[in-house]
């Protein structure tokens, strides 16, 4: 089965988030081993996208995006299981136990 968001298909989970959101995800995370110079850029980008009208929503949606995934994935996130403590030794009492 083939999942499309307007023409475009959706293959992977980064797929629905780009096409969700509108932007590529490493344009807000970043990528692994930028330089300065690179990160420097891409916050400029990411600053100017935000400037345009039509991303002024980009906050509340990736909010709301957010909030859909914790809640539809929220038993395998809080799935919390409580340690137990091992049972104390008890010392040996008796005089002239050997060490």
């Amino acid at each position: 089965m083939r999942t499309y968001i307007g023409h475009q298909q959706a293959v992977s989970a980064e797929d629905f988030v780009e096409l969700a959101l509108g932007t590529p995800v490493e344009l807000w995370l970043g990528a692994e081993g930028e330089t300065g110079e690179e990160r420097a850029a891409r916050l400029d980008a990411a600053r100017d996208i935000l400037a345009d009208p039509e991303y002024r929503s980009l906050p509340d949606d990736v909010a709301r995006i957010a909030a859909e995934v914790i809640e539809a994935h929220a038993p395998e996130l809080f799935n919390v299981v409580p340690l137990t403590r091992p049972a104390r030794r008890r010392r040996s009492s008796r005089k002239g136990a050997a060490a």
